[in-house]
């Protein structure tokens, strides 16, 4: 079994906390130099960064949430000046304001490395020819596989998103053998094929690397019975690096976190307090290398846990099992995070709605479909069909330009949507993830 960097994927364990704890001490010091939000945090519980003597100090520290990213929108929590940072990616916004994460070339060199071992892991091999159908711009997804896959020495074909037809016509006539993609999009493209008559027999694909969306074991099964290839899962987060903080071997089971450069916790979201080893909890990342952009104890929201028995690949960092929940409201749909304050910001902006909304989130034709039911203000009330489907589709479209995805909005009587007193149900997902 194929490994890309040997003496850092099956180094002993206690040789990589050695080198975690080398790195850490050098982020905190980077941080506390740089990043007047960290060094303020750190000084508001007495904290220099001299204090820190093991691993287990790290939980001293506090933790960073999105919040805080956002309200450094866009460039205060920079480490390095702007002339150093080469790319900026940046999330979708909650609320208008979007977290913005800074490369510098050292990060991207970083960035590719850790994209060519699960890519490696995954089974990807030099002389591949690499389809990526993830959407390119500031995204991660795109940009941060396509350059770690170079570095194998793979062909990448930056087909971006959308244009299925083409994808599929790409695809056979490139002899395409690895497809990067969103699970959905994957099954949708398999739905594709079969209407243009091109059965996989006619295609190449031997692997594929999909993320940035969940899907189950039974999704997994249908790709690979529709598409003929075996199917890998990836985990990255843009407030991280993006794609290639961890990825499945060809074992598949759970992803080997690259804890080289990122310090995980698994914390009880409501305690604050470490789980015990190998229980369900809050994932939290400390970037261990990242130049930028670092962030300490960065709390995702994603609730999983680790695996810390060896695997059968020789690999020695943790796994992580697939997410299995989160401790918020966030919602991910076709790859873009979405938050229910998106859409009520965006519904009080608009004359002749109420902000009582409901998010219905299904899967049909193996793509995910977003549906925003909508109260009506009495006032604005018509039987006027052609007046309704104009309102409509101003309500779509503000709705589109604050998602950064098209919804289908259905409008609906006044007080037609339940009052709870509790926390409201905002969101119905019936996909069967």
């Amino acid at each position: 079994m194929s490994i890309w960097n040997p003496e850092y994927e099956t180094m002993p364990r206690h040789r990589l906390e050695e080198i975690q704890l080398q790195r850490l001490k050098w982020t905190l010091n980077w941080v506390y130099e740089r990043v007047d939000w960290y060094r303020k945090k750190f000084d508001s519980i007495g904290f220099k960064p001299s204090h820190l003597r093991s691993l287990e100090d790290v939980r001293n520290l506090p933790f960073t949430t999105k919040h805080d990213l956002r309200e450094g929108y866009p460039f205060s929590l920079f480490a390095v000046p702007l002339e150093q940072v080469v790319r900026i990616h940046s999330s979708s916004g909650t609320t208008g304001k979007p977290v913005v994460v800074g490369y510098t070339r050292g990060d991207l060199n970083t960035w590719a490395e850790l994209v060519a071992r699960i890519a490696t892991a995954a089974g990807v091999q030099r002389g591949d020819v690499c389809q990526i159908s993830f959407g390119y711009g500031l995204f991660t997804g795109g940009f941060g596989l396509h350059y770690g896959l170079e570095r194998i020495g793979a062909t990448v074909v930056p087909v971006s998103a959308g244009q299925s037809e083409r994808q599929i016509q790409i695809m056979k006539d490139f002899g395409s053998t690895v497809l990067v993609c969103t699970p959905s999009y994957a099954l949708h493209l398999a739905e594709v094929a079969e209407q243009m008559e091109v059965s996989k027999e006619d295609l190449n694909l031997r692997v594929g690397m999909f993320g940035a969306e969940p899907w189950s074991e039974g999704m997994r099964k249908e790709i690979e019975d529709r598409l003929g290839l075996q199917a890998t899962d990836n985990y990255g987060l843009t407030e991280v690096m993006g794609p290639g903080v961890a990825g499945e071997c060809r074992e598949r089971n759970g992803m080997h976190i690259n804890e080289d450069h990122f310090l995980v916790e698994v914390i009880d979201p409501e305690t604050l307090e470490p789980v015990e080893p190998g229980e369900v909890g809050e994932l939290v990342f400390t970037t261990l290398t990242k130049e930028a952009f670092p962030v300490i104890r960065f709390r995702t929201r994603d609730l999983t846990r680790l695996i810390p028995e060896p695997c059968a690949c020789g690999r020695t960092f943790m796994r992580m099992e697939k997410v299995r929940g989160r401790t918020d409201d966030m919602i991910i749909v076709r790859g873009v995070n979405i938050f229910p304050s998106q859409v009520e910001a965006a519904l009080v902006e608009i004359e002749g709605v109420e902000p009582h909304f409901q998010i219905i989130v299904d899967r049909k034709a193996h793509l995910d479909e977003l549906e925003v039911m909508v109260e009506m203000n009495e006032k604005f009330v018509t039987d006027s069909m052609k007046k309704l489907v104009q309102f409509q589709k101003e309500v779509e479209a503000k709705l589109a330009q604050k998602l950064g995805i098209r919804a289908k909005v259905t409008l609906v009587e006044p007080r037609t949507i339940e009052r709870t007193a509790g926390k409201a149900k905002r969101v119905i997902d019936k996909r069967q993830l």
